[in-house]
């Protein structure tokens, strides 16, 4: 299972030993990557659309897709292709940017907690609560005690909705600096893509072992079997959608939907439909 394959075992994380340019659970090629991820299209539409009817029949079963990763590492490509493959009024989708001076005015986890997605959804952080303990650690926003603080608070938060029906899926698009470089040269190059640069993208790869050691930290305090971390390796874009398809589809299977069984006699019902008369 890709689960298994890609879930971040407990204890010490090197990042460093995990490739990103590696394709853990797919024998093949991008030829067939193009082809596998569209072929699981059918089925996590049906077992969404499950998992709507079961949230419409207060069932408060829900999935949360959380995506973090340094920038190019392929958040929005997700978003495209695959979380693309379920019915939109299904997903709910949260992109936190910079705070708000009201959300600053508030403990760091009120706006994601007004974010959970509702029963029966498949909701999607881009980015998340993890950037108070990734952004703001690299770059001392907050004082030691304060982030030490916050592991605490995410895994009580996390076990929380678990408890309560959230299926969590956590998700770090691990990429290599020359990848990364690769892809800003790219939109550089690309009149349609500039606007997604900013000349402080650059200045941010100077802080990249920061960040990677930032990463380590949050995934080794914040794994847990309420919220366990995958990492996926995203220098291959192709296996980084099927990769998170793959989780999605395993984590859907897993929680054994089926079609909600009605609360109304179904033959009395058709027996008043036939014998209607419409008022005039």
């Amino acid at each position: 299972m890709i689960t298994d394959l890609l879930r971040v075992p407990q204890g010490t994380v090197d990042l460093a030993s995990i490739d990103p340019h590696g394709k853990p659970g797919f024998v093949g090629n991008k030829a067939d990557g193009a082809k596998a991820l569209p072929a699981m299209a059918e089925e996590l539409t049906t077992l969404q659309e499950q998992l709507f009817a079961a949230g419409y029949t207060a069932d408060n079963r829900r999935i949360l897709l959380v995506l973090q990763g340094m920038d190019t590492s392929g958040k929005g490509g997700v978003l495209k292709h695959t979380v693309g493959l379920f019915d939109p009024s299904g997903t709910q989708l949260k992109s936190f940017k910079q705070p708000t001076r009201e959300e600053l005015d508030h403990d760091f986890l009120w706006r994601v907690d007004k974010a959970v997605p509702e029963p029966g959804k498949v909701g999607i952080f881009d980015r998340s609560h993890y950037e108070d303990v990734l952004v703001v650690k690299v770059h001392d926003l907050a004082m030691p005690d304060e982030i030490e603080r916050r592991y605490g608070a995410i895994n009580t938060w996390e076990k929380t909705l678990s408890d309560e029906g959230t299926t969590i899926i956590k998700c770090m698009l691990h990429i290599s600096p020359e990848v990364q470089k690769e892809r800003l040269l790219a939109r550089l190059d690309d009149p349609t893509k500039q606007w997604k640069f900013k000349p402080a993208d650059i200045d941010e790869r100077g802080l990249w072992s920061a960040y990677q050691q930032a990463y380590e930290i949050a995934l080794e305090r914040c794994n847990t079997d309420a919220a366990p971390w995958f990492v996926v390796p995203s220098d291959r874009k192709w296996y980084r959608n099927w990769a998170i398809g793959s989780l999605l589809l395993e984590a859907l299977r897993g929680m054994d939907l089926s079609w909600p069984k009605p609360d109304y006699d179904v033959e009395e019902q058709k027996k008043r439909l036939e014998n209607e008369v419409p008022r005039s």
